[in-house]
């Protein structure tokens, strides 16, 4: 099956719910990309900053880019500019950090906080103790939804 024709299959099951969907362009070439844009596809999702940063200037400026991967501080400096939506938000510290970089671009940049909720260690996200303090906070209660 060609991107087209999958995009389109997709679509069609998602509808009904009310669902987006996200193509997750890591690892495909800026050509691939362009053709799932060419089909109708806006919102992409990478997981890494450094291949969504070479990707980013060469793609048209509509595209809805979602960082579907892990995010370190010092780096949401350079997507804040443009990114959409961050999903993996894991930590008050980077979520402050994302608030401090898109204050800078005056903008607002959607995030999903991931939660810690399993007993593995290999896993992240906030703690309850950091999402209770996170809801009761002055920043959530006056943050635009």
């Amino acid at each position: 099956m060609v991107i087209k024709d999958n995009i389109a299959k997709f679509r069609q099951v998602l509808e009904p719910y009310g669902a987006s969907l996200i193509a997750v362009s890591k690892t495909h070439s800026v050509p691939r990309i362009k053709e799932a844009y060419d089909a109708g596809q806006r919102a992409f999702g990478e997981n890494r900053v450094q291949e969504l940063l070479s990707k980013q200037p060469l793609l048209p400026s509509d595209v809805e880019w979602h960082l579907i991967g892990t995010l370190q501080r010092n780096k949401v400096k350079y997507i804040a500019p443009f990114i959409s939506l961050i999903q993996s938000v894991d930590s008050l510290k980077l979520l402050e950090e994302i608030n401090r970089q898109a204050e800078k671009q005056q903008r607002v940049i959607r995030c999903l906080l991931q939660v810690h909720i399993a007993s593995e260690d290999t896993k992240f996200g906030l703690d309850f103790s950091e999402l209770q303090a996170l809801i009761q906070s002055v920043m959530y209660r006056h943050s635009p939804m």
